[in-house]
């Protein structure tokens, strides 16, 4: 064999060897949320890297259609639950099915949230001053109070079978505050501007403690717990509003839904495993500036 050869052999082992850290194959995935925008998406990727994505979700019907379709893309197995994450004895019971079809979970995206959005049409109950307890409590128990009972459900489980890994979905609005200028509509008086609510941030801020706090409890269970603040995606918003918002952002656009899979299957696979406690930002760069 003479050098070119020998190198471009070299090279194939090696890209072999890093890719094989990538791959999912055998490993169960949980994902709540699953039936929305990006937790289909965060299945996908799952998938598409060889593993079983479950998308739980309190949708039942959505997260199976959603699993179907998902499998028929990728030709890739998939499975669905309906769960309700503030609900412990439903996360329990996940589990146990878990248990019953696959004899262990391997992985935990903590991906459900409640985020109303902001659509223009003046929101006063979402600006601080008139925002409810029963909103905020609301929220709360979805997007912080799930995501802490499914890592003690799921991340418990993990920790007794000595590995495991748990994603928590948080956002670049877990890093700054949000800037309601953005949202602003004329003709509407200072109370009616529809606002981005105070539980979007304090949930997601809370999301990347919670990962920080995990991630050294279980440091010697061979459970790895890492966060991703992911930026705006692009969903059909209005120019206007999209316009606004890319000013924010220094790569002058939003994400599309896609633009977070690698980043998914980072964390969740043998590549990071050298990796916990950490906040991988994939905004654009908005939080540069």
């Amino acid at each position: 064999m003479d050098a070119a050869s020998s190198l471009m052999t070299s090279i194939d082992s090696l890209h072999a060897s890093v890719m094989r850290r990538f791959d999912l194959t055998g490993r169960v995935v949980v994902v709540t949320g699953g039936a929305g925008l990006l937790g289909r998406k965060h299945a996908e990727a799952i998938a598409e890297a060889g593993g079983l994505p479950v998308l739980a979700d309190i949708r039942g019907d959505d997260a199976s259609a959603a699993a179907e379709a998902i499998a028929w893309k990728t030709g890739s197995s998939t499975g669905a639950l309906e769960m309700d994450v503030s609900d412990k004895d439903s996360v329990t019971a996940a589990l146990e099915q878990l248990l019953e079809r696959h004899g262990r979970v391997h992985a935990l995206i903590n991906n459900a949230a409640l985020n109303p959005k902001v659509d223009g049409k003046g929101l006063a109950p979402s600006r601080f001053e008139t925002f409810s307890v029963e909103a905020w409590q609301r929220e709360i128990d979805v997007g912080l109070t799930g995501a802490f009972l499914c890592a003690q459900v799921f991340g418990g489980h993990m920790a007794e079978a000595g590995e495991g890994v748990i994603v928590n979905v948080a956002s670049d609005l877990g890093l700054i505050a949000p800037d309601q200028r953005i949202y602003r509509q004329p003709g509407l008086r200072e109370h009616e501007q529809p606002t981005k609510p105070v539980t979007y941030s304090v949930i997601k801020g809370g999301l990347l403690m919670l990962t920080k706090y995990l991630a050294t409890y279980w440091a010697t269970s061979g459970v790895r717990v890492n966060a991703i603040c992911p930026g705006g995606v692009y969903a059909g918003q209005s120019d206007d509003f999209v316009g606004r918002l890319t000013e924010h952002i220094p790569l002058g656009r939003m994400a599309e839904p896609d633009e977070y899979k690698a980043a998914l299957v980072f964390l969740c696979s043998d590549a990071s495993s050298y990796m916990t406690g950490a906040n991988l930002v994939i905004d654009g760069g908005r939080t540069c500036w």
